[in-house]
Parts: C-alpha cells; sequence; structure tokens
C-alpha cells in the first residue's frame, strides 16, 4: 500500500502525499528484463474458453448482453482473478497471451475477449454510440485539425494518457506492418520524479485542469471537464490525464491560456512519461490480451505504418471496464465518469445512446 499521508492536499507543497511506495511504482528498463507479468494461456485454458463462446456463437447472442454468469470458466477464472488483482493492486498491467483468433470468425474473438473481460468488470461505453466493444483501427481520421476525433482512429501516435474507466484492455487481432508497438509508464513514478525534482510544480497538477470532451458531452454537461491530473483520495493516488485534450480545451472562448506554471508542471510530467529510462515499450503479437489499470498507469501507442489491404490493417478489440473490486475515486471524477460507484463508473454517457458492440470498426 502507498506510504502517504491521512489528510487531504490542500494546495501546499508542504501538504503534499509522500512519496509513493509498492509494486505500482517501477521503472521501464528493470520491468522490460522480467517476464512475470505475461501469462501464457494453456491448452486447457483455450479448451475451457472455446466451450464457454460456442453456445453464444451458436446462438448469435448479442455480446452487449453478456454477463460473467454467460462465460464460465472453471478454472480459467482463477487465475484470471489473480491477474486482475495484479493490476488493480500491484503493477498495474499484465499482457495475456495466447488466443487462437487466427482461427475465429470475428463473432467467435470478440465473444470469447467480452466474455473473458466480463471477469475483470462490466464494460461501459468508449464513445458517443454506446461502443462497449471497441475497435482500435485507422479510419482516416485528422487527429491534429478535426477536434472531434479520437487519435485511436489514426495512424499517428496516441502519446501518454489515461482512459475514462478502471481498466482498459486490448485484444489484438493483426499487426501493423511496421510501428504499433504499445508504451507504459507508471504515474505513481512520475509523481515520485516530480515529488523529488519540482515539488514546486506538483500543486499545479492537484488543480482542475479543463479538458476537451471532444465533441462527446453528457447531458447538461460542458463540453470540457474540470478534473486534476494527481486526485489524492481514500489513501490512494489516481492519475487522470490526457495533454492532447487538455491543450485542445482552449479552443473554448470561455477557457483561459494555460498560465506558465501550469505549462511548466504539464511539460515536465511529459518529458518524464516519455523518459525511457521510466517507460517501456512492448510488441503485440495476434492473440494477446492486455489490460492497464488506468488510476496508475499512463498508455501509448507508437505512430505505425500500415498494410494496403484493408484485410491486413492493424486491428486490435478494446475493453473499458468498471472493476467490482476498483478503489473508491473522489466526487469529481463524477464529471467524466457519470458516477463513481465501483463497479458502476466511467465510460462516455451521451443521451440517447444504446449500449451496443459492433463486430466492425465504425
Amino acid at each position: 500500500m502507498a506510504s502517504v499521508r491521512e489528510q487531504e492536499f490542500t494546495g501546499q507543497i508542504g501538504d503534499l502525499p509522500a512519496a509513493i511506495e509498492g509494486p505500482s511504482v517501477w521503472y521501464g528498463p528493470e520491468m522490460t528484463a522480467r517476464t512475470d507479468w505475461i501469462h501464457l494461456l494453456s491448452a486447457a485454458d483455450i479448451a475451457e474458453v472455446e466451450q464457454a463462446i460456442e453456445p453464444l456463437v451458436n446462438a448469435e447472442a448479442d455480446i452487449a448482453q453478456i454477463t460473467k454468469a454467460d462465460f464460465p470458466l472453471p478454472q480459467l477464472a482463477g487465475k484470471l482473478a489473480g491477474i486482475s488483482d495484479d493490476v488493480l493492486n500491484g503493477r498495474g498491467f499484465a499482457l495475456v497471451r495466447g488466443l487462437p483468433v487466427e482461427r475465429w470468425s470475428m463473432r467467435q474473438a470478440a465473444t470469447a475477449y467480452f466474455g473473458i473481460g466480463t471477469h475483470f468488470g462490466n464494460a461501459r461505453p468508449q464513445n458517443g454510440k454506446g461502443h462497449i466493444l471497441g475497435h482500435v483501427r485507422d479510419l482516416g481520421r485528422d487527429g491534429v485539425n478535426d477536434p472531434t476525433s479520437r487519435i485511436y482512429q489514426t495512424t499517428e501516435r496516441q502519446t501518454f494518457h489515461t482512459d475514462s474507466c478502471d481498466i482498459v484492455a486490448l485484444l489484438c487481432l493483426k499487426t501493423a506492418k511496421s510501428g504499433g508497438a504499445s508504451a507504459l509508464v507508471s504515474s505513481m513514478t512520475i509523481y515520485n520524479e516530480m515529488l523529488r525534482r519540482r515539488p514546486d510544480l506538483l500543486p499545479y497538477l492537484f488543480e482542475g485542469l479543463h479538458t476537451d470532451r471532444r465533441g462527446e458531452v453528457p447531458e447538461g454537461q460542458n463540453p470540457w471537464h474540470d478534473i486534476p491530473v494527481f486526485n489524492w483520495h481514500a489513501n490512494h493516488l489516481s492519475v487522470l490525464y490526457a495533454r492532447r485534450y487538455i491543450e485542445s480545451a482552449r479552443r473554448f472562448p470561455e477557457i483561459a491560456e494555460l498560465t506558465e506554471e501550469q505549462r511548466a508542471a504539464l511539460d515536465l510530467f511529459d518529458d518524464l512519461a516519455n523518459d525511457p529510462a521510466i517507460n517501456m515499450q512492448m510488441t503485440f503479437e495476434p492473440g494477446d490480451m492486455q489490460f492497464v489499470h488506468n488510476h496508475t498507469m499512463l498508455h501509448d501507442r507508437t505512430a505505425f505504418e500500415d498494410w494496403p489491404e484493408p484485410e491486413r490493417k492493424r486491428h486490435l478489440l478494446r475493453l473499458w471496464l468498471a472493476a467490482p473490486k476498483a478503489r473508491p475515486l473522489p466526487e469529481v471524477y463524477a464529471q467524466r465518469y457519470g458516477k463513481i460507484d465501483i463497479g458502476d463508473r466511467g465510460g462516455i454517457l451521451v443521451a440517447g445512446a444504446v449500449n451496443n458492440a459492433p463486430l466492425e470498426a465504425v
């Protein structure tokens, strides 16, 4: 557990939470040299998954309605529970390798992935269309000049950020011609390094920062939210961050430009996240599932060159999950998460959207 002071942060340097301790603090080169975060599925594990998906696929079941009870995994469930605990309370991420997606149809792969996801949490909508099964694929969008685009719809680098859920998960179906590596960094390590190097800048990241919703606005809300980057609550330090969207929020006339101090704090945060002595990269193989804890981790994707043939293009499936054993979050997160109820929070909630799980990237 993190070693931190009991009182809430008041905005004074002397009241900053103490340095975070424990397995959520790590440095990329050391982590890359380890393999204990890679979990290989056995033949018996895969057999259980295929047994679980068979009746659902045969019935063409609505994937969006699948629950944990619909997807029994007698032996694998215990392994997944241990992996989930490590994601939420340990190093903050895991890679599960070996789903045979090359021999499965899209419906089989999506059903298997969604079903496994139910053992980690409840799926949340990832966009204003209510997609609780996301497709990460280049759709030719302009991530720089289009204020409503999402970077996962392009070939551009994403930059380090968090998503609006407890756990973000990816399943690799097809890889790019080159590039497209997954990059991870511990936001707890970033905090510790800022505390050591420039504690005078940290208070600016405990203040609300206007962040663009990119056109996906919940009913009755502003087209931005004001959640701080660092949030200290109930003995947990949690992070919410998307620098691109902090910058693009300045397109609204009501939003002031960043101050010199805010920009310096954000620049140091980014410099630390991008430091190869702190972050790590991994390359996906088809059938890999990655699970990342948003509250203690940032994730990124390098730019990539895709295949010209549509059937070969880089393609991942994504889940945003509300974990039933997640940490408590401060009330300010309701601006982005809708509410802060454990197991039933997060996602992009837009009036009129109905949760659905498309089998194609749209």
